[in-house]
């Protein structure tokens, strides 16, 4: 059979499938390729097919789901999903900066490859870091604009620029924007980590008064013009820090916890040669090599410093325990050096000022009435800045912040003149006439002839007479007037009953303030011009001589004394009090 010299010989195995993309290999000369035009047509196609893929392959990878296919980023890429950046920003958005040309651009593919083969062949790390820079915040349709827009309230109610936190160095560290928003701990992205913000305006006690400009409180916080109500009073800051001018640090104390410490052991999370190791002590190295340089967040090396407003009184206050003997003394015999601590010879000091000061001495059977200043949250050096003048040595003999009689005028004005003084004072003599009565019963008591069942049951009632005297006298009733009045008041009765069950007479003190509870307008409403009593009160429909009544018994025989205006009537007053002078 004859074949034409134009067509094509039987192709068999391999040279079939060249054939069909357009390379035909002859049978007779099996090294003359001739390549047909389906070949082009068909490399043609297939370069566009590369080409469309490449694309594809490159626009996928720089998608949040490509992250995603690793498993280690799949914590990270649910943080970006529930963050504000989800929906506007994609990974590779802020994870590399913009690109200033192909060079660029190549070399930040090269680096994303360099990850998925790391992935590949298990050599990554399970604790991946990125260094974002500030270009790639500060990108066109991104922030942009953020050093422009000055001042910015945030919605914590903090006040803050952009521009002097990223133009200027501060406290001597050029900060980045990952410094403040940072990712610290898995399940927050790129969020602001105020932490972060506290190290530096905390670190080192350095808090800043009043007044100070970008450094203290109101560098921050805008001063609230709005009331508010603590207890049952009525509270504006206008009124002492514009008014009176004080610091916000008089009342607000405790505000901060921790120290911020970078502790050397942190940098074994990264490092572990010798020779970086050795530039712990360099600290503006360490800034400058760790934030500047490679953007790293304050809290990979530091600890956490909190910051906020803490509720009064959780402190715990209550009794205390003596403190567990420490191992270095029990074997301070094996050793050459001493371990000293105080606590063995000064236990429990002012545990009964802060129970006084806090209300709490439910031990006492006293009622829980928190010093007005306690329910504001006044700290003790609200009062104690005044160092001792009995002390020529502080160096040796150390100090000892004494309350001075100006705290009351520098927070509640001249109104207040003496009314401390004042209050020292009546609490000095109706201790000291309370101290005859204690004598007069403790003598009876020695002298009765009751029979042991009657008696042990005074024994026992003297002796709650007694703390209840020693906790107003050495808890420093002046911390609370209210609550050592009510405890002065209950001493008082207790021993009238004692009096009458030994028959024994005791003198009559119903003349103290203290003890008839006239205390509060003696002491404090007349000087600021409270209209207490007032001549007449409506009491069921019917007007009461007020001001008559009071002179007459005082205030505690009707009224139940609690706190500042806390002063309902007695619940059984029209039974008992009303009903023995006045018939129906």
């Amino acid at each position: 059979m004859e074949t034409s010299p134009h067509s094509h010989p039987p192709a068999i195995g391999w040279r079939r499938w060249l054939l069909k993309i357009g390379i035909d290999v002859p049978l007779t000369h099996r090294w003359r390729v001739h390549l047909l035009p389906r070949f082009f047509v068909t490399l043609g196609i297939g370069f566009c097919l590369f080409l469309v893929g490449l694309l594809g392959m490159a626009t996928y990878s720089t998608s949040p789901a490509f992250c995603n296919s690793c498993h280690i980023m799949t914590p990270y890429y649910e943080a970006w999903r529930t963050s504000q950046h989800y929906g506007k920003a994609k990974c590779v958005d802020c994870h590399y900066p913009p690109s200033d040309g192909l060079g660029e651009l190549l070399w930040h593919k090269f680096q994303a490859s360099s990850q998925v083969v790391k992935y590949i062949t298990r050599t990554y790390s399970s604790k991946p870091f990125a260094e974002i820079e500030d270009a790639s915040c500060l990108r066109s349709g991104c922030h942009s604009t953020r050093l422009l827009e000055g001042q910015v309230l945030t919605k914590h109610g903090i006040r803050f620029d952009h521009r002097p936190h990223l133009s200027e160095p501060r406290r001597g560290r050029q900060l980045r924007c990952v410094s403040c928003h940072s990712q610290i701990v898995v399940g927050t992205h790129v969020e602001v980590t105020y932490s972060s913000c506290f190290l530096c305006h905390f670190r080192d006690g350095k808090t800043g008064d009043v007044g100070e400009p970008g450094v203290g409180c109101q560098g921050c916080h805008n001063l609230p013009e709005q009331s508010f109500q603590v207890g049952n009073m009525s509270f504006n800051h206008q009124d002492f820090v514009v008014k009176r001018g004080l610091a916000c640090k008089n009342c607000h104390l405790d505000v901060t916890e921790g120290e911020g410490k970078a502790e050397k052991d942190r940098c074994f999370t990264c490092h572990n040669q010798p020779e970086k190791l050795e530039k712990y002590d360099d600290i503006p190295f360490l800034h400058e090599n760790h934030v500047t340089k490679h953007n790293v967040a304050c809290l990979h090396c530091h600890k956490e410093l909190k910051h906020g407003f803490q509720e009064a009184g959780k402190a715990a206050i209550a009794p205390l325990n003596r403190p567990a003997v420490p191992e270095s003394f029990l074997t301070r015999h094996r050793t050459p050096a001493l371990a000293f601590d105080c606590n063995f010879c000064h236990e429990q000091k002012h545990v009964g000022q802060l129970e006084m000061y806090s209300g709490r001495v439910d031990s006492l059977g006293l009622p829980n009435i928190p010093s007005p200043m306690y329910t504001a949250q006044v700290d003790c050096v609200g009062c104690h800045y005044r160092e001792q003048k009995d002390k020529p040595s502080p160096e040796f003999g150390g100090v000892t912040v004494a309350a001075a009689p100006q705290a009351c005028i520098k927070c509640h004005g001249e109104a207040f003149t003496g009314m401390w003084e004042e209050a020292q004072s009546a609490l000095k003599a109706t201790l000291a006439a309370l101290d005859k009565k204690i004598e007069l019963v403790k003598e009876a008591l020695a002298k009765a002839t009751l029979a042991a069942d009657a008696l042990a049951p005074l024994h026992t009632q003297f002796a709650q007479v007694t703390r209840w005297h020693d906790f107003v006298r050495f808890a420093r009733g002046e911390h609370n007037v209210y609550l050592a009045s009510a405890a002065l008041r209950k001493e008082d009765a207790a021993l009238g009953e004692l009096g009458s069950a030994l028959k024994v007479p005791l003198p009559d003190t119903t003349n103290l303030p203290l003890l008839n509870g006239s205390y509060c307008a003696t002491m404090c409403h007349t000087k600021l011009g409270v209209l207490v009593p007032p001549a007449t009160v409506q009491v069921d429909g019917k007007t009461m001589p007020h001001k008559a009544h009071t002179e007459m018994m005082g205030c505690a025989s009707c009224h139940e004394l609690g706190g500042h205006k806390d002063v309902p009537l007695h619940a059984d007053i029209k039974t008992t009090l009303c009903a023995g002078c006045h018939a129906e």
